[in-house]
């Protein structure tokens, strides 16, 4: 038996091919001139026969798929099931490309088989001809489509009516599959499509929230998903079944889930918390559709959609999914299949090897130049408080990826060491001294860095002053509240307002302020120190709103407690589970690489959260706490270090709240 296949390459088609090479007989590949090699490589990998592959050289877009009159000779007569599966799968796809290769390739691809009659035409349609009809779509049904204004439904329902009035010297079969993802046994697939899309939200998720934390997801329509493997064992078992030209089959689930119920089961799979409460979008259908499409279509709110959606990586077309009103009725193909021990596998039974193989070979983030070099490599970067601990862990880092780092100290003797150093080690490095709590001294740093330097990329506000007192301690020391805000707020802002201008001009920037977990957790014996991080953080969340449009990103990083000279006056903190600054360096990188609003780790948040909800359950955590660390002999003003080593209940405090501040 002899076969002609178009979208042999594709995925459903190198799959039904694997199929037909179970049986006897040569298989024609209509492969365009330059991808033959493409196609030589995918014999060799997927094992098959090249013996029995003949490529036939030609295109979709010419008339009889470009077959030369050579070829149009040796395949005449000798084709016995033509199979036509190339065509444009993909929603975002533009129009023009879309009817080329969908409406004009399947005319072009019929009057082939005509031409060399081919003693069955086999259409590979989709179950996107329905449009989005509301109700049961039965396999015997076509002119009942609905809604076909989207270029993909009309030219899927286009192509499949070619078959219908234009084949007609030879007969035909039309096949019907759902939303194909990737195979049921090993979960491999092609790329990005249906569901997939939603992979990276869950993800995001997943890093977000621990699994067992119930979320509100969307109930959503009845989504018709099916394995490729379904697909072309079906295909393949339907196409030698006699009896059935002029058929039409579903290959679609006779048992659809909801949308929110899909998404919930890859939740599962990738160990991401589910949709507890899921709303059906129809509730909101009393909303007068006027009112819901001008309040969508206000600039803030598509704006807002666009940013997000862009982020996920969510085409806005496949939204229209989310409620899809189609069930599919495929009693046909059930009558077909009958006997053949082929159907349609349950989603939760193959799940989890859907997201393992999204994660280790489709997830989008792998495909992204992460690396620190790609971020940072010619930048000019300003980290103050850069001649030591974090400040110099992270100048360490930027400039051996090629960073034009500037570090910025108050002492001379160490800025200039720390600068030497590096540039012994072959970074461009430059050092200069600034009192960041004078606001003369701040201006003047702006002045000489854009003088030398032109422009500021990322800006990391790292310089600070820390004073862990209590509130009853420091009834005459107002200092302390003056001199925390004038460096950790007001001279960081300075350095903000005075490189902002020319990051505005330039539509490009990045501020970063190392803050506290402290602003979280809310802690004690901090006031002034976390009231002044506070400050900054509110800045940071009013400016973003400002400068979003610049392509100009804040980032806060709530900071967990790290081993740098600041706490050295605190002995008890010699006992605590506690940051390298190395290691506080690695969370600027990630800020750098990531641009997020906020880093913080899961306890800093869990503290935020749990204060919003519950605040007097919080309150006793904290006056615990409170009591259980006292104030430093240098806060109470006594001579000596205090208590040297911390007791067993302070350390297991402490190690419960990893990071804390106490």
């Amino acid at each position: 038996m002899t076969y002609f296949v178009t979208g042999a390459t594709g995925f459903i088609g190198r799959h039904l091919v694997a199929n037909l090479l179970k049986r006897k007989g040569k298989i024609y590949v209509l492969v365009r001139k330059g991808s033959q090699k493409k196609l030589q490589k995918q014999i060799a990998e997927m094992g098959w026969d090249a013996a029995r592959i003949e490529p036939v050289v030609g295109d979709l877009g010419k008339a009889r798929l470009g077959v030369s009159p050579t070829q149009l000779k040796t395949l005449t007569g000798k084709v016995k099931h033509f199979f036509h599966l190339a065509a444009i799968y993909d929603l975002s796809a533009d129009a023009a490309s879309q009817k080329v290769a969908n409406i004009e390739g399947t005319r072009n691809a019929v009057e082939l088989a005509a031409q060399i009659k081919a003693g069955c035409f086999h259409h590979t349609s989709s179950i996107a001809v329905a449009g989005l009809y509301s109700g049961t779509f039965r396999e015997d049904m076509f002119e009942e489509a609905e809604d076909l204004d989207h270029p993909y439904f009309m030219t899927k329902h286009e192509s499949e009516k070619v078959v219908r009035e234009e084949c007609t010297k030879i007969p035909y079969r039309i096949y019907r599959p759902g939303i194909v993802i990737g195979h049921s046994q090993t979960g491999e697939m092609d790329k990005i499509d249906g569901p997939y899309y939603f992979f990276t939200l869950i993800k995001k998720l997943r890093s977000m929230l621990p699994p067992w934390m119930p979320t509100i997801g969307i109930e959503g329509g009845r989504i018709n998903i099916v394995p490729v493997d379904f697909v072309a064992d079906a295909m393949d078992h339907i196409a030698h079944k006699a009896g059935l030209d002029g058929g039409c089959f579903h290959l679609t689930d006779p048992d659809p889930q909801r949308v929110g119920e899909v998404l919930n089961l890859f939740a599962r799979a990738g160990h991401a918390p589910q949709m507890t409460m899921r709303l059906d979008a129809r509730m909101f259908a009393f909303i007068p559709a006027p009112i819901r499409y001008s309040l969508a279509s206000l600039p803030p709110i598509k704006r807002f959609a666009g940013m997000m959606l862009k982020d996920l990586g969510i085409p806005r077309d496949v939204l229209s999914f989310i409620t899809y009103p189609t069930k599919f009725d495929s009693r046909e193909t059930e009558r077909a299949l009958k006997g053949s021990k082929i159907s349609v596998p349950a989603l939760d039974t193959y799940a989890w090897r859907i997201w393992d193989y999204w994660e280790r070979h489709l997830d989008p983030s792998l495909f992204q130049d992460r690396s620190l070099k790609s971020r940072v490599a010619g930048k000019v970067i300003v980290i103050t408080g850069g001649s030591a601990g974090i400040g110099r862990a992270a100048a360490e880092k930027v400039a051996a990826a090629g960073a034009k780092t500037i570090i910025v100290a108050r002492g001379a003797e160490e800025l200039n060491a720390t600068r030497d150093e590096l540039k012994k080690a072959g970074a461009d490095v430059y050092a200069y001294q600034a009192d960041l709590s004078e606001m003369k001294s701040c201006d003047e740093l702006v002045a000489a860095i854009l003088k030398d330097h032109g422009h500021v990329d990322i800006l990391i506000n790292n310089a600070g002053r820390s004073i862990r007192r209590s509130i009853s301690l420091s009834y005459d020391r107002f200092h302390d509240f003056e001199r925390t805000m004038q460096l950790n707020y007001f001279g960081s802002l300075r350095l903000i307002m005075g490189f902002l201008p020319v990051m505005t001009e330039r539509k490009q920037g990045h501020i970063i302020n190392i803050s506290s977990i402290g602003v979280l957790a809310s802690s004690a014996r901090f006031s002034a120190y976390v009231a002044s991080k506070a400050a900054l953080d509110a800045f940071s969340r009013c400016a973003q709103a400002e400068f979003s449009g610049h392509n100009i990103a804040f980032t806060t990083i709530n900071m967990p407690l790290v081993r740098t000279k600041m706490i050295g006056p605190t002995k008890i903190y010699d006992s605590v589970p506690t940051l390298t600054p190395d290691e506080a360096a690695d969370m600027i990188v990630e800020g750098i690489i990531e641009r997020p609003s906020r880093i913080a780790t899961r306890l800093g948040i869990f503290a935020a959260v749990l204060n919003a909800l519950v605040p007097k359950a919080y309150e006793v955590v904290q006056n615990t706490a409170y009591q259980l660390f006292p104030d430093s002999a240098a806060a109470k003003g006594e001579k000596g270090s205090g208590p040297a080593e911390a007791s067993s209940e302070q350390i297991a405090f402490a190690s419960v709240m990893r990071g804390v501040h106490w």
